[in-house]
């Protein structure tokens, strides 16, 4: 799709944390699920990482939205704009001459009709001419490279930021599933009531991401653990600077209820899997998606647990929107494609 092409595709993960557009099989876009409104007009002023700075800083002028939570749309107005928004920050050598695209839009596997609906009306506001969605796991076992089309069963974990999806997929299929809104967004919370409680320290949400990054781990033991990472923020007593050391043990702790909750609901999972496909998870193993993938030590503890084998894509946070671009590619040849 050169600069005078008419076939205009784009392929979007629309993300709780982070939208991901491919374009040309690249992935063209690649910022923070984040709009910044103006009060008074109610124009948009920022998307994107832009938007993001704003957060927090706005006042009585500029309001900053995030417009999906826990994987579906809470501002549908909010979320046209920030498609729009991010359509425009294409390149120009990729950029498309008319509103009027084809796109694949990825959406949660326990996304209810309504909400279906809801990111096929935001797609086609913002110019979506024929829109595809694909759901979130079917995308990001395509994205691994896997063959979803074969009898052989395989399951994805896809850890997002506003939920975790662990689908089982056979035959072009998704043969079990379960959707929980513990994810990504959820351990930043953790962090965020941790510090407060521990250390009587205020953070807000891109500080816990930080920490999160930096010092964040499923397990108490690592093999090549990281530095403790110095938090800096206000007393929440008397708004005094504090400067805080942290450790991935400490953080290891936090997040100990809502990893719990995940191995839980993989477990669930497994158990409404048929037995044929249970046998072929075993010998393949659970593959890992998402941003929550990257989380230091996550892959051993839940293979130690669940004892099967459990794989991080190699670019777990790409992996779903590479997989809808797939899709796109393959319109015509995937009957799973929901219009």
């Amino acid at each position: 799709m050169g600069l005078f092409s008419f076939n205009q595709e784009i392929a979007i993960d629309l993300g709780t944390a982070n939208t991901i557009i491919i374009c040309n099989d690249e992935v063209v876009v690649d910022e923070p699920s984040v709009v910044a409104i103006s009060y008074h007009t109610g124009e948009m002023v920022a998307v994107g990482r832009k938007a993001q700075q704003m957060i927090g800083k706005g006042g009585q002028m500029i309001k900053t939205v995030r417009p999906l939570r826990e994987g579906v749309i809470a501002d549908f107005h909010a979320c046209e704009m920030m498609i729009r928004g991010m359509i425009k920050m294409i390149p120009k050598k990729s950029r498309l001459l008319t509103p009027s695209i084809k796109m694949v839009v990825c959406i949660p596997s326990g996304s209810t009709e309504v909400e279906i609906r809801a990111v096929r009306d935001s797609s086609e506001h913002a110019g979506g001419r024929d829109v595809y969605m694909i759901f979130e796991p079917m995308a990001a076992a395509i994205g691994m490279g896997i063959d979803v089309e074969s009898p052989e069963g395989c399951m994805i974990v896809d850890i997002g930021g506003g939920t975790t999806e662990i689908a089982v997929i056979s035959l072009g299929g998704i043969v079990a599933n379960k959707s929980i809104k513990t994810a990504g967004n959820d351990l930043n919370a953790d962090i965020i009531d941790y510090m407060g409680r521990m250390h009587n320290l205020k953070i807000d949400e891109p500080t816990a991401e930080k920490i999160k990054m930096k010092v964040g781990s499923a397990l108490t033991e690592l093999e090549n653990p990281p530095e403790d990472f110095m938090v800096i923020g206000p007393n929440k007593t008397n708004s005094m600077p504090l400067e805080v050391p942290v450790s991935y043990q400490e953080i290891a702790h936090c997040l100990e209820k809502s990893i719990s909750k995940i191995e839980n609901a993989i477990l669930q999972a497994l158990e409404s899997t048929p037995p044929e496909l249970y046998a072929d998870i075993y010998r393949r193993g659970i593959f890992l998606a998402g941003g929550g993938a990257l989380l230091l030590g996550l892959a051993k503890r839940l293979t130690d647990k669940i004892t099967i084998p459990f794989h991080v894509a190699d670019d777990p946070l790409h992996a779903v929107a590479r997989g809808t671009g797939v899709a796109l590619k393959n319109i015509n040849n995937y009957n799973f494609l929901l219009r």
